[in-house]
């Protein structure tokens, strides 16, 4: 499965958050998703792992989980054509204000 796949399952995207604050171990994850069953969240971590979005490590008897960073290396590339087009769009907005709020001040002396 393809990183966008996997990240677009709601409860594949709780996962990742829950990462976010450091690795985990299974059966944390598994609590962080109390409607879903063990069995479940087990599917939903290998999915994320098979993206190479998360990695495991055994532990004794336990599975730890951690977030793989450059796992995000192609949607962190696939957002940056849209950073790049709203911050054009954003810098003409400003720039447009600008004039306007220029053009305000240069009239607010005359009288009507």
């Amino acid at each position: 499965m393809d990183v966008f796949e996997a990240v677009a399952e709601p409860s594949r995207r709780t996962l990742l958050d829950l990462l976010l604050e450091g690795e985990r171990p299974a059966g944390e994850l598994v609590a962080g998703l109390p409607a879903l069953s063990q069995p479940a969240v087990s599917r939903h971590l290998r999915v994320l792992r098979d993206a190479g979005l998360v990695d495991v490590r055994v532990e004794a008897q336990r599975r730890i989980y951690a977030l793989r960073p450059t796992g995000f290396a192609e949607v962190e590339a696939w957002l940056e054509r849209y950073r790049r087009y709203w911050s054009g769009h954003l810098d003409a907005l400003e720039g447009h204000l600008a004039r306007r709020q220029q053009a305000g001040d240069d009239h607010e002396g005359e009288s009507t």
